[in-house]
């Protein structure tokens, strides 16, 4: 199957903004989330790197969703005839903190539109520049964000083969993504893809064996790990996803710092000792 959709490069250049206020509860409830014990942030407190994710929520009305739970097609985003969307990657350089009580500004621009053809058929790889603005116009984040639409599986299909990462990690936590730590990160970024909640859509609807762990999550539960390990603040993230992790297996998360401490090597690994989400992380 070939994708078709009128005038794909008509969307590149294409613009939105969204206001939002950088509000205390939601900082609360990922470390919760996280299982973290930070004191409860006040106003002027640091947002760690990546926790931008939790502001500039698109909230459609009910009517306006698809029959996965996100959004119908159009809008902001091209209107792709393919019906899996996911996060594939992107690039993020964190310039400053954003701070808890901040308006804050997102302007958004579709970079690029670009179908393919792959192993698994048809794709379209769409890239989505968003620039955060926080007090005094101040430039706090731009990110480059990678989103990927495919085609339906089918019944029988074999899993994409796995690539083996390294057994060893100076940095390693393990994670065990139970429905409720997926719900809890759906519910903080308003995210209604049902692939993350709603089991038997996940295996009779998309052919997949659990729920989905989020992308989002992956990377940053990686940033986290760096928080863990290492005090100075992460400027800059070049991610990518590689493989589904499943809430049926524990996965781990891992980072191995370069000797000059500069940068680190982050992945997560599936229960298969295979790569998931990677990732360097530079400080």
């Amino acid at each position: 199957m070939s994708v078709q959709f009128e005038q794909p490069q008509q969307w590149v250049g294409r613009k939105e903004s969204k206001t939002d206020t950088a509000a205390a509860w939601p900082v609360i409830a990922l470390a919760a989330t996280l299982d973290r014990h930070d004191p409860e942030p006040v106003h002027g407190d640091s947002i760690p790197p990546g926790w931008h994710w939790l502001y500039f929520l698109e909230a459609k009305p009910a009517s306006e969703l698809g029959p996965d739970g996100h959004p119908r097609r159009g809008g902001f985003l091209p209107p792709v005839p393919l019906p899996r969307r996911m996060w594939a990657g992107g690039r993020i350089e964190f310039r400053r903190a954003l701070k808890v009580g901040e308006t804050l500004r997102r302007d958004s621009e579709i970079i690029s539109v670009e179908p393919k053809q792959g192993k698994s058929g048809s794709l379209v790889f769409v890239t989505v520049r968003h620039t955060v603005h926080a007090a005094a116009n101040d430039i706090a984040v731009v990110e480059e964000h990678d989103i990927v639409y495919r085609e339906a599986s089918r019944p029988g299909d074999p899993p994409a083969p796995g690539k083996p990462a390294p057994q060893s990690a100076a940095w390693r936590r393990e994670i065990t993504p139970d429905p409720v730590l997926l719900f809890r990160f759906s519910a903080l970024t308003f995210n209604g893809h049902r692939i993350h909640y709603d089991l038997d859509y996940s295996r009779h609807e998309e052919n997949y064996p659990g729920l989905i762990v989020h992308g989002p999550l992956q990377t940053i539960l990686m940033l986290d790990l760096c928080r863990r390990h290492d005090q100075r603040p992460v400027k800059k993230l070049d991610y990518r996803a590689v493989h589904p992790v499943f809430h049926t297996e524990s996965f781990t998360v891992n980072g191995n710092p370069d000797a000059d401490g500069s940068k680190a090597e982050l992945w997560t690994a599936n229960a298969a000792s295979n790569y998931a989400m990677t990732g360097t992380a530079y400080f």
